[in-house]
């Protein structure tokens, strides 16, 4: 049975998601003494995220499709499983299909969440109730190890990276001046701040001379903002990172002094990376931030149990109180 290998399956899409999940992943690779397989979606681009974490031994991808597509995603996880000599199978959500397939694939442990049609296919004993889909996704995961008596010992994401990695830029390697980051957009329009707001937070930190250069993170797809706040600004110290890689991205996250920006997955990455993190927060509930180590800044007048949903609200989280918090923080 040493001899057999640990697999994860995380089906989500969004790079935050799967950074939270990393305590848990840790942890089952703690409690087997063994590296991990991990299979999740190619838009995580986990390939790159954790290519240095030394407790996955290989990332997989799955498209995780519907309709007809899902028998051939299913398809293709047991031509996987079945070849890969897994004892155990982890599934860290509430989706059947990796179950299917070990099942098929003759793993003898496959233990998932249980609810709905997934139960049939595991062959643990202790199941999620149906409030437990109320919990974020981290407490998910909590409650999933704890029935399965697995400890965690850290719940706080951490992500590593080496400079040493060919896929990053000699420039990014380089840099050796005092830097900070925003992360100026995010998947969601509700969660951005406005890019005025963010010229005019940067000149208050300009003043207090917290920074030479400002790296601004955002999607190729949002150019437009980091083109708006460098023309809005007319000042030297911005440089867009609209058309960075993933890694050199988490490079710059790594050098800078701290992150400013919206909730994302820069934000998450910032943040188990071991950048002191600020979270501009209006239209998300803060408390989902609580296994992390970002501080999060909100309105005065909010109120997490009324969320608009409203690009519009993030008017109320004020430069001021955006750089009072901050500079408390940081001089």
């Amino acid at each position: 049975m040493e001899n057999k290998n640990i697999c994860i399956v995380y089906s989500h899409t969004k790079v935050g998601d799967l950074i939270w999940q990393l305590p848990y992943i840790k942890a089952i690779s703690l409690y087997h003494k063994k590296n991990i397989v991990l299979i999740t979606r190619k838009e995580t681009r986990a390939k790159i995220i954790f290519k240095d974490l030394d407790y996955i031994e290989v990332v997989k991808y799955n498209q995780f499709r519907k309709n007809i597509n899902y028998w051939i995603d299913t398809f293709k996880l047991f031509k996987f499983l079945k070849s890969g000599y897994f004892s155990h199978l982890y599934v860290l959500d509430k989706i059947s299909r990796p179950a299917i397939a070990a099942k098929f694939a003759g793993i003898k442990n496959i233990i998932g969440p249980g609810l709905g049609n997934q139960k049939k296919w595991l062959t643990c004993k202790n199941f999620f109730n149906e409030e437990d889909w109320n919990l974020t996704y981290s407490d998910q995961s909590q409650k999933l190890l704890l029935l399965n008596n697995i400890s965690v010992k850290n719940i706080f994401p951490e992500l590593k990276i080496n400079f040493e990695r060919d896929d990053i830029d000699i420039n990014i390697k380089k840099i050796d001046n005092k830097i900070i980051s925003f992360g100026i957009d995010s998947s969601e329009e509700f969660r951005m701040w406005y890019e005025e707001l963010f010229v005019e937070l940067a000149n208050v930190l300009f003043e207090k001379n917290l920074f030479e250069k400002i790296y601004l993170i955002c999607s190729k797809r949002n150019d437009h903002m980091a083109s708006k706040i460098i023309s809005l600004s007319k000042k030297k110290y911005f440089i867009n990172c609209s058309k960075y890689d993933l890694a050199n991205i988490m490079g710059i996250l790594k050098k800078s002094s701290f992150f400013v920006g919206n909730n994302s997955g820069p934000m998450n990455m910032a943040a188990a990376l071991g950048t002191k993190s600020f979270g501009l927060i209006c239209n998300d509930p803060v408390s989902e931030l609580k296994y992390s180590n970002i501080l999060a800044i909100t309105p005065d007048n909010y109120d997490e149990n009324i969320l608009n949903r409203d690009r519009n609200d993030m008017k109320n989280l004020t430069v001021e109180k955006v750089s009072n918090f901050i500079l408390e923080r940081i001089e």
